[in-house]
């Protein structure tokens, strides 16, 4: 019979007590380490005046990687920064120096800009702390170059508010002509403490908009920016007095970064050049908006405001395309990052199109079901180095592989049981549960009554496999390029769907399981959408994200958002918003193949996709032209490698090969220290910075039978 826990015995409850304390108590002698001091002292210019340098790391004395936890430094003198800290002794550390707004040590706090070296800081465990007569690091340096970047979301939001599209109109004909200022300023709504209801708010108008965020009367602990997408640098910057010129044709962008959006309004004031201004003379405050956050109901949309002059008399109106970036619910640590980050010896890489393939195309299909893992696995089996496939969800929420918006069932007719007919349905109308039991076609075998395949029985055939279940089951070295599905809206207004989930809990669903089951894989995002790519950018801090875009083409329709027009407009974008590069459409470089150099001078890796890429003699002009990734189809038919096998298998068995023989050369002669190893050529491997990036090489699972069963595969290589 069972016996319930709560039943035990007083006599034996007290002597297992007494057992546990014992327990705890050598536990608690066992755990005590020894501590040394270390001077942590770096130089930081530049910073705003509530910014503050911080350290984090890799033990709990430097908060172990969490943010919130980060330890502030003391500021010296001029930008000299430093503080002392126990960390334990006879332990390597790890440790990088970021710049946040401290709100609440320990619980609450925001990343403006942080180190982001693969290669962090490090403290040997033998190592002697520097002194206070030392030189200071350098912010930033590390590895004999720089590497900050812009923090991601922690507890703040940002909102975007977008001019694109001409959205300024002016009703007096004096104005034609005249340079324009556009000015955005975030101001706090008070709720009233007593005698309205509870939806009133009062505005302390006691300063004027103009000075609010000089005095820093603003919002506490929020900054404004703006960038152009037409400027020479496209990133974003303060704004001046009188805010950013406007251009007709150009599309500027306004970011806030704020801790309390519901509280907030935004004050869009227009200032007007006289048409006989001298030179020196400022503009002439001649009009405002005011967009409150009762219009930001969503994470995207678009407003139309009255614009109103000063003398409170109709002048124009303007319309503001915004997007409201909210932070994940769960943290994002600071032990790895890659969002910038790529190996530039790698060009060329082969990424499979859909897996094997689109299969479903009028000619030239691929011979297996496209995003499934068959497909993914028989790319992977003939040598991609990446496979690209399509997440979005479904009903319930689950991430599902899939391209199309729509699906097709079958169904049939009331009058003639013997014929069926195609009912055409929203993927995201339909439950995990109802995709992968109904009998579900493709749009094409819908409209000709013609299935393609006929193997769903077969697990891995199946379509509709989960994003956890991919992350889970395929080859740990080989990359994943993930583009994430969502609605765009044609340049005529319409839409190719109409998608009621909120975007921030579409993201956060796709990026949770991402996180959560990504372990070491390379994954990069993609997206056709550009405010996609911003909030997958902002939301994390680990994996890139490339702007997915078709450029200038006669076999699609044009987007609405003119980031999505050319090469140069996503390059530009992809610049202002600190992403890894731009995936564009292959048609554009044959057409132009020095739109190339837009991307590189700006430093962005570029892939390239379309149906241009079927044809082995695209692929190797493409790869010679410098691209570093060419996603194609048919990775069985087009692949050219000799030895077919991802790039990153290869690298992680060379990895393990010098693992191996320093190993066997310590095993020889313990007692001295073990020299570089020189395997090929003049490369030269140093065994602590081996071992420190074993987890980004290699899976566990890799790096424990590897390691015993191919010792003798080793000596033939």
């Amino acid at each position: 019979m069972q016996r319930w826990f709560f039943l035990e015995d007083a006599e034996k409850t007290q002597t297992r007590d007494h057992k546990d304390e014992s327990q705890n108590e050598s536990l608690k002698s066992s755990s005590q380490l020894i501590y040394r001091k270390w001077l942590f002292k770096v130089c930081a210019s530049d910073l705003k005046p509530d910014e503050t340098v911080c350290v984090t790391g890799s033990c709990d004395e430097l908060g172990a990687w969490y943010p919130d936890k980060c330890v502030p430094l003391l500021k010296q003198e001029s930008d000299i920064w430093s503080i002392s800290l126990d960390i334990p002794d006879k332990k390597h550390i790890s440790y990088r120096f970021c710049v946040c707004v401290v709100i609440e040590p320990g619980l609450q706090v925001i990343v403006r800009h942080w180190e982001t070296a693969i290669q962090c800081r490090d403290i040997d465990s033998d190592a002697i702390s520097p002194r206070e007569s030392d030189d200071p690091l350098s912010y930033g340096h590390t590895q004999n170059y720089y590497k900050v970047d812009r923090g991601w979301l922690n507890k703040e939001t940002v909102v975007q508010l977008k001019l694109c599209n001409n959205p300024l109109t002016l009703w007096r004909p004096k104005y034609l002509n005249r340079r324009v200022y556009i000015k955005v300023t975030p101001v706090t709504l008070q709720h009233h403490l007593s005698g309205l209801t509870s939806n009133s708010v009062i505005i302390d108008d006691s300063l004027s908009a103009d000075t609010l965020e000089d005095t820093g009367e603003g919002p506490k602990h929020s900054y404004t920016e703006v960038a152009s997408l037409q400027d020479e640098d496209p990133r974003f910057n303060s704004q001046g007095q009188f805010g950013k010129e406007y251009h007709d044709d150009e599309m500027l962008i306004f970011q806030s970064t704020l801790l309390f959006p519901n509280n907030i309004a935004f004050l869009i004031d227009l200032y007007i050049y006289s048409s006989r201004c001298s030179e020196g003379e400022p503009p002439y405050h001649a009009g405002f908006s005011y967009l409150l956050p009762s219009a930001l109901q969503q994470s995207e949309g678009t407003a139309v405001l009255p614009v109103t002059s000063t003398k409170h008399r109709p002048l124009g109106q303007i319309r503001i395309d915004y997007l409201v970036i909210k932070p994940l619910p769960f943290p994002c640590d600071m032990s790895t990052t890659y969002q910038r980050h790529w190996n530039r010896r790698r060009a060329g890489l082969d990424v499979g199109h859909r897996g094997s393939g689109s299969s479903f195309k009028t000619k030239n299909c691929a011979e297996v079901r496209e995003n499934t893992i068959a497909s993914l696995k028989n790319a992977i089996h003939f040598g991609a180095d990446y496979v690209e496939f399509d997440v979005q969800l479904s009903k319930d929420m689950i991430p599902i592989i899939y391209h199309d918006f729509h699906v097709c069932i079958a169904m049939k007719k009331k009058n003639n049981m013997s014929e069926t007919d195609m009912l055409e349905l929203p993927v995201k109308e339909l439950t995990f549960e109802q995709l992968r039991m109904l009998k579900v076609y493709h749009l094409t075998e819908g409209k000709s009554k013609n299935p393609r395949f006929f193997d769903d029985e077969q697990e891995e055939h199946q379509p509709f496999p989960t994003l956890q279940q991919v992350l889970e089951v395929l080859n740990p070295h080989v990359g994943f390029n993930i583009e994430i599905k969502w609605t765009m809206q044609f340049h005529d207004g319409s839409y190719e769907l109409y998608h009621p989930t909120d975007l921030n809990l579409y993201l956060d669903t796709i990026l949770e399981v991402v996180l959560k089951y990504g372990g070491n894989r390379r994954i990069v995002f993609s997206c056709f959408n550009a405010d996609c790519c911003t909030m997958i950018r902002m939301k994390q801090n680990k994996y890139p994200v490339m702007f997915l875009t078709q450029g200038e083409t006669i076999l699609y329709p044009r987007y609405y958002d003119p980031r999505c027009w050319s090469i140069n407009s996503a390059a530009q974008y992809a610049t202002m918003i600190e992403m890894l590069g731009i995936n564009v459409h292959t048609e554009d470089l044959l057409r132009e193949p020095s739109l190339i150099k837009c991307a590189v001078d700006k430093d962005l890796i570029i892939f390239c996709w379309g149906d241009d890429n079927s044809n082995p003699d695209t692929i190797k002009f493409l790869k010679e032209l410098g691209l570093h990734g060419v996603i194609y189809d048919k990775m069985y038919q087009y692949n050219s490698k000799e030895i077919k096998e991802s790039i990153f298998l290869a690298e992680a068995r060379d990895s393990q090969k010098a693992l191996l023989i320093v190993a066997a050369q310590n095993a020889e002669n313990p007692t001295s220290p073990p020299p570089p190893v020189n395997i090929t050529g003049d490369t030269k491997f140093d065994i602590e910075k081996i071992r420190q990036n074993m987890d980004d090489m290699m899976s566990t699972a890799t790096s424990l039978e590897s390691l015993e069963s191919r010792v003798s595969e080793y000596d033939k290589i």
